[in-house]
């Protein structure tokens, strides 16, 4: 704290004094300190729990245990750190008249802090601190976006609640459709994909039991999303174990795959390459590894010199789309290795040396065939190039479809 706090001079101190002079100022006085941000546009009261309702429209219906309820409502007792929020009975039955035999004669209905109000009442607290936030319920798409918001990337929130918020977020935003796009309007308001929303209304397609498997934590968000896309290959919606089958057939194909490509690469650990970069010093000394009678180096080749090395060559290399120096091992008998070296600047030559068992520094390459090449001169060549040519032909949501597809097969 400063000495101007101390002495009460500070501009903290001045923001606490407008803070507890506030409800004093007449009303002109407030609305000036508002406009001028010395207080907020809301205050913070206590209101008894009787007279506050929950929303029918909070998706979130797993608050906790009687247990965890009676723990947090015991630390309210001591101490509430966060206000809940609410917004008046008149500006929400504005929005959902149809509601007004749900929420009672309940004078405030909860926008945010729910699992506080719950808890609170579990432990037969009289009352809490609230914030009267009014300017919440100016639309119905204005609500349900603070009230999903709350909860969106809580990772205790269930999947399927989640979804069946987003999918009252969507079926309000189609009320005021122009043209743009009920998920799009969505995705706005939550910040979020397309895509994202995409996948979230897919769960709620999901056989009932698949749902059930979710909301209980056996059956993972990802995993419901793979099944969801998969509804699309069927003329008629497929039974749960349909869709269970398919996925695990889905994990043992990919499991499959990793075992192949570590089984290859455990083979190959004893005869793996690393090309490195030696000072001039250095690159004599890096040499003497190498049997004298099959030296192996690495040499930078612009493209239009670049060739397919002699038939004792190692790594075949071929120019790739944007590449300025394209790099090739290759065998070499103790009379060659001094030429090849010949195409390195003196201060950083390049050279490839084997590996010993177990300390293989880099994978194997991928074979490069013609149409893989033919791929790479179309996309580009290095990775900027290649994402800027990808998402030049795709719409986001293929994207995000794309890069999780790819993120299964790695």
């Amino acid at each position: 704290m400063s000495k101007a706090d101390k002495l009460g001079g500070g501009a903290s101190f001045q923001r606490a004094s407008a803070l507890q002079v506030g409800p004093a100022l007449s009303d002109r006085g407030r609305a000036k300190a508002v406009a001028e941000g010395r207080i907020p546009s809301y205050t913070i009261v206590k209101i008894p729990l009787a007279q506050v309702s929950s929303t029918p429209l909070n998706p979130r219906r797993n608050f906790g245990t009687p247990e965890e309820l009676t723990r947090f409502g015991e630390e309210l007792r001591l101490a509430q750190l966060a206000a809940c929020v609410v917004v008046t009975r008149t500006a929400y039955l504005t929005l959902w008249p149809d509601h007004e035999a749900k929420i009672g004669d309940a004078e405030y209905v909860l926008v945010n802090g729910e699992r506080r109000f719950r808890s609170a009442k579990h432990v037969e607290l009289p009352a809490l601190d609230f914030v009267v936030r009014d300017e919440f319920a100016d639309s119905r798409e204005e609500f349900l976006n603070k009230l999903l918001k709350e909860n969106l990337d809580r990772t205790d929130f269930d999947p399927v609640e989640r979804a069946t918020g987003v999918q009252q977020l969507v079926e309000v935003c189609a009320e005021n459709d122009t043209g743009y796009g009920a998920q799009a309007r969505a995705a706005e308001q939550l910040g979020k994909s397309r895509a994202w929303i995409t996948n979230q209304l897919g769960l709620l397609a999901l056989p009932a039991e698949i749902r059930a498997s979710v909301s209980a934590g056996e059956t993972s968000g990802r995993d419901a999303v793979w099944m969801s896309r998969r509804l699309k290959d069927f003329p008629t919606p497929p039974s749960a174990e349909k869709l269970f089958q398919l996925l695990a057939a889905h994990k043992a194909e990919e499991a499959s795959a990793k075992a192949q490509k570590k089984a290859i690469l455990d083979a190959a650990a004893s005869d793996l390459l690393t090309a490195v970069n030696n000072s001039a010093a250095e690159a004599e000394g890096s040499q003497s590894h190498q049997e004298p009678g099959e030296l192996l180096t690495a040499v930078n080749n612009p493209p239009a010199r670049v060739k397919v090395p002699a038939p004792k060559a190692d790594v075949r290399s071929a120019p790739l789309s944007g590449s300025a120096e394209v790099l090739t091992a290759v065998n070499n008998s103790a009379a060659e290795a001094e030429g090849s070296q010949s195409h390195q600047e003196p201060g950083e030559l390049l050279t490839a040396v084997n590996n010993p068992d177990g300390q293989a520094s880099t994978s194997l390459p991928h074979p490069i065939n013609e149409s893989a090449l033919s791929l790479r001169q179309h996309l580009g060549g290095t990775p900027r190039e290649q994402a800027d040519s990808i998402v030049q032909a795709l719409s986001a949501e293929e994207l995000v479809a794309l890069v999780e597809e790819l993120c299964t097969r790695i």
